[in-house]
């Protein structure tokens, strides 16, 4: 589970997680929700990112969101198969974690990778990703932090 493209960093991260051992990937990723907005900017508040914080009202929610998360996750996918791994992804715009699990199941994964920005209010509270998908999927959650967005990748929206 992503919420921004991929960097070349977090490709070459868990693209090598496992040594020489071929992996394959499905991706998901979520378009942003207005419902996360407060979230968002009291975890920018948190890292001292004040002027991101201010523009969280002007970031793509919901349908207006739909179109950079398919160009980011487009952009990962693609970055992952450069690298040499079997990729595919979805973006999922209602019950992620439902989605995942049987993304799960189809594929007998291994372990799901929660590729994410620190969020301290929800991880507080166990509300992020990775500590929700802990309970639905049944296989070992990684929860990884992502890397910073470089200017000339596609944005998701956030």
């Amino acid at each position: 589970m992503i919420e921004k493209p991929l960097t070349p960093a977090d490709v070459e991260f868990v693209t090598t997680l496992h040594g020489d051992d071929p992996v394959s990937f499905v991706v998901l990723m979520q378009p942003r929700g207005s419902k996360d907005r407060l979230l968002r900017a009291i975890d920018d508040i948190a890292l001292g990112e004040l002027e991101q914080a201010a523009q969280e009202g002007e970031e793509p929610e919901g349908k207006e969101a739909l179109e950079p998360a398919e160009r980011a996750l487009t952009h990962s996918v693609a970055a992952l198969e450069a690298a040499g791994s079997r990729a595919r992804g979805h973006v999922v715009q209602r019950h992620p974690l439902e989605v995942l699990r049987g993304v799960v199941e189809e594929t007998r994964a291994d372990e799901v990778i929660v590729l994410t920005a620190p969020h301290f209010v929800e991880e507080f509270f166990h509300r992020d990703w990775a500590s929700r998908a802990r309970h639905k999927v049944g296989v070992p959650v990684l929860k990884l932090f992502a890397h910073a967005v470089d200017e000339d990748q596609p944005s998701a929206g956030g």
